[in-house]
């Protein structure tokens, strides 16, 4: 049995970087693809949105004396590069795949359009959405949250490196506690990191929950879909 049945899953580039400084681990890659295959073969429509952080961030513009709206468009040509790897990493697990763009490339994939996003994953296509939203200042969390509520999505999975929202970042503070489940505005009374603001406002003004899990354990994303209670889910109540 499965909890959900379409899904935007949100991955980091940073994640992308395994035990390697920069580019991609194929090791990763491998992974991921490994399980992502699991909840396609359970029926589960899968549409997945990748940072680029692992190659360029366009928050990093300014360190190389270029304006931030350059830089951003540099990072979604970042993302596209993950896409494409990532892409190759499914269909070699024999998941067939789509990549679909914010930005026109039409040698190496579609346009985004919401009508045939939502066609192909009703064929059983992993869709994966490449360059953000189009537009520069806007993050790879606001593309993710954007293109669940355009596509439908029952909820939006950050896989992160952590398994969960804690009151501080676990990784500096052995005390932090860790959340089961916050609603939306605790989020905000609390402070807590989850999405840039863009993103969290986008997915609490149209009722769309969240769940933050481990994605690097293996066999979470199956028994996040199978509705084992894995991570931090955000909700409305």
């Amino acid at each position: 049995m499965k909890k959900f049945n379409r899904v935007l899953l949100k991955l980091s580039g940073e994640a992308l970087l395994g035990s390697k400084g920069y580019g991609i681990d194929p090791v990763v890659l491998q992974t991921y693809s490994a399980e992502v295959k699991k909840v396609v073969d359970m029926g589960v429509q899968v549409a997945i949105v990748i940072g680029g952080g692992n190659i360029f961030r366009g928050e990093d513009a300014d360190t190389i004396g270029i304006e931030r709206a350059q830089g951003d468009y540099m990072g979604m040509m970042a993302t596209l590069i993950n896409s494409m790897a990532l892409q190759g990493a499914l269909e070699k697990v024999g998941i067939q795949t789509r990549l679909l763009s914010a930005l026109r490339i039409d040698q190496v994939c579609e346009p985004f359009i919401r009508r045939r996003t939502i066609r192909h994953l009703e064929k059983g296509r992993v869709v994966i959405l490449g360059a953000g939203t189009g537009n520069p200042y806007f993050t790879t969390d606001s593309a993710a949250s954007l293109r669940a509520i355009e596509i439908q999505a029952d909820v939006v999975l950050k896989g992160t490196r952590v398994d969960g929202i804690y009151t501080a970042d676990p990784e500096k503070d052995k005390n932090a506690k860790r959340f089961d489940k916050v609603t939306f505005e605790q989020v905000y009374d609390l402070g807590l990191k989850v999405m840039d603001m863009t993103a969290f406002t986008l997915c609490q003004e149209n009722n769309l929950p969240i769940i933050v899990f481990d994605m690097n354990t293996p066999g979470n994303l199956e028994r996040l879909m199978k509705g084992e209670d894995i991570g931090t889910l955000v909700t409305s109540k």
